[in-house]
């Protein structure tokens, strides 16, 4: 079990190299997300505007960013249509409620028509483990295993050298 207090990137990073790989396979299902607190732009952004987490389909395609809107309901948003430059420099601004009412009323036209990311296997620092690469953004999520129901995830996004870590719990 990873400990979400907050952690610096350099440890976050030397708990992720630690963590066995995972095969994309594997992650096929419904996973709730939480973000790791390290300093990153995105820290607590997700979880304000309802971040539910991702779901893995088995023809190896993904909701990418999957949102609770209201009990019991997720919706898939297109992560094509968020300004991933803007909301790196200004992720304080997704941490407001001003900012959690605005994505409940852009969630319709934010909505994915379909999975919106593709699971591969892919090495990172000399280990082969699944990722997620977004199929409109320049965004990957790294994977490893924490344990059975669990996984450590990275996601990196190009040209930004600050990588946002978070975890994933299968659900039933």
């Amino acid at each position: 079990m990873i400990n979400l207090t907050p952690i610096t990137v350099a440890e976050a990073l030397a708990r992720f190299r630690k963590l066995p790989p995972v095969h994309r396979r594997e992650l096929v299902g419904l996973w709730r997300g939480s973000g790791v607190p390290t300093g990153h732009p995105l820290d607590g952004v997700l979880e304000n505007l309802g971040w539910f987490g991702k779901r893995f389909h088995p023809n190896l395609r993904a909701d990418a960013l999957l949102f609770q809107i209201g009990p019991g309901r997720l919706v898939a948003l297109d992560p094509a249509y968020i300004p991933l430059g803007l909301a790196l420099r200004l992720g304080s601004i997704g941490r407001t409620r001003l900012a959690r009412h605005c994505l409940r009323f852009l969630q319709r036209p934010l909505q994915a028509r379909g999975p919106t990311a593709t699971l591969e296997m892919q090495d990172f620092e000399g280990m082969r483990s699944a990722a997620m690469v977004y199929d409109r953004q320049p965004i990957t999520d790294r994977f490893r295993r924490i344990g059975d129901d669990q996984l450590f995830g990275m996601m990196s996004a190009h040209r930004d050298p600050r990588p946002y870590f978070f975890t994933l719990t299968r659900q039933e």
